[in-house]
C-alpha cells in the first residue's frame, strides 16, 4: 500500500466522505377556507387546467442522463484495475513546477452499498517509490478519481445545478453544467487538519456528451476561501475518457487523468494523478456440496 507519511501534510486532502447523510424532505401544505355563501353563489366551471410543465433545456437534460449514469460508473470502477502515475509537485513564483517526485502504483477503486449508502475505499499497491527529499513537504492528494459524487444521489441536496451554454472542444460539442454547493450542506471532499475533517465547499462545471450522459471533464474549485485554516486556494480538474474491453466487448468510461492545484499563504503545490493501462477482471465463485465420509 501507498506510504507517503513523511510527505503527509497539515491540510492534506482526505478521501471522499463514505457517509450518507440524513435526507429529510420538507412538506408544505396549503388550506383554502371558502364561506358557504361565496361556495352558493359560484357558478360551475370546467377543472382548472394543469399547470404548464417548464421545458427542460438540453443542458439539463444531458445532466440527468449524466446523474442516472453514476450508479453505473462506480460499479464498473470495481471490476477494473488500472496503473496509477503520480507527480507531487511543488510550484515556484513563476508557476512551474521547481521540484517534484514520482510514484507508481497499481490502484483499483472500491466501493460498497451492501449498508444503504455508497462508501468508496482506495486500494494502491506500490509499484515504484519515489526519492523522498526530507527537507521537502509534499502535498497528499487522494480520492479524486470519484468527485463524479457530486451528480450521486447522496448529496443531491448539496449542490445547485444549472445549464451553462455549450462547448465544442476537438470538433466535439458538449453541454456544460454548473453546480454550486448549498451552504452547510455536506461535501464528497474535505480538508484533513490536524486530525480533523473540514468538508469543502466546492463549485464549478461539469463537460457533458449529450447522447450518452457521460462526463468528460470536471472542474472544481473552493467556494470560499479558507484562510483560518490555512488554505486560500483549492482547483482540481479530472479528465474521462471511454476505456474499450474484448472477450466481451464492452466499454467504460473512466478516469485518464486529475490535476490538482492547491495554494496557501506560503506554498503552492500541483499533484498529477494520470490513470493508464486499465485491465477488467471478473471474480466467479463455485459451490459444491460434498457428501461426508465416514
Amino acid at each position: 500500500m501507498r506510504d507517503l507519511r513523511r510527505a503527509t501534510l497539515p491540510g492534506c486532502f482526505s478521501r471522499f466522505w463514505r457517509s450518507k447523510g440524513p435526507f429529510q424532505p420538507l412538506a408544505l401544505a396549503a388550506i383554502l377556507f371558502i364561506s358557504p355563501a361565496a361556495y352558493a353563489q359560484a357558478a360551475p366551471s370546467e377543472p382548472p387546467a394543469p399547470p404548464a410543465v417548464k421545458p427542460v433545456s438540453p443542458e439539463m437534460a444531458a445532466f440527468e442522463r449524466a446523474r442516472q449514469s453514476v450508479d453505473k460508473f462506480f460499479e464498473q470502477a470495481t471490476n477494473v484495475v488500472c496503473t496509477e502515475n503520480v507527480s507531487q509537485g511543488v510550484v515556484g513564483k513563476n508557476g512551474k513546477v521547481d521540484y517534484r517526485e514520482d510514484s507508481i502504483f497499481d490502484y483499483q477503486l472500491q466501493t460498497n452499498a451492501n449498508s444503504g449508502s455508497l462508501k468508496l475505499v482506495e486500494s494502491r499497491d506500490t509499484r515504484k517509490t519515489a526519492f523522498r527529499d526530507s527537507s521537502r513537504t509534499l502535498l497528499i492528494t487522494n480520492g479524486f478519481t470519484a468527485m463524479l459524487l457530486v451528480m450521486h444521489p447522496s448529496y443531491e441536496s448539496s449542490y445547485a445545478f444549472d445549464a451553462a451554454g455549450q462547448e465544442s472542444v476537438d470538433g466535439v460539442t458538449y453541454d456544460k453544467i454548473n453546480f454550486k454547493s448549498v451552504p452547510g450542506a455536506t461535501s464528497p471532499a474535505a480538508l484533513q487538519l490536524r486530525g480533523h475533517n473540514y468538508p469543502l465547499p466546492l463549485s464549478g462545471t461539469i463537460w457533458i456528451e449529450p447522447e450518452s450522459g457521460a462526463v468528460d471533464k470536471m472542474v472544481a474549485t473552493l467556494d470560499s476561501s479558507l484562510v483560518d485554516l490555512g488554505l486560500t486556494g483549492m482547483r482540481s480538474e479530472i479528465h474521462y475518457a471511454l476505456v474499450r474491453f474484448h472477450d466481451p466487448d464492452e466499454s467504460y468510461w473512466m478516469p485518464i487523468s486529475a490535476v490538482i492545484d492547491v495554494e496557501t499563504p506560503r506554498q503552492h503545490w500541483r499533484n498529477v494523478h494520470r490513470f493508464t493501462g486499465y485491465k477488467r477482471f471478473r471474480a466467479t465463485i463455485r459451490v459444491e456440496d460434498l457428501e461426508a465420509k465416514p
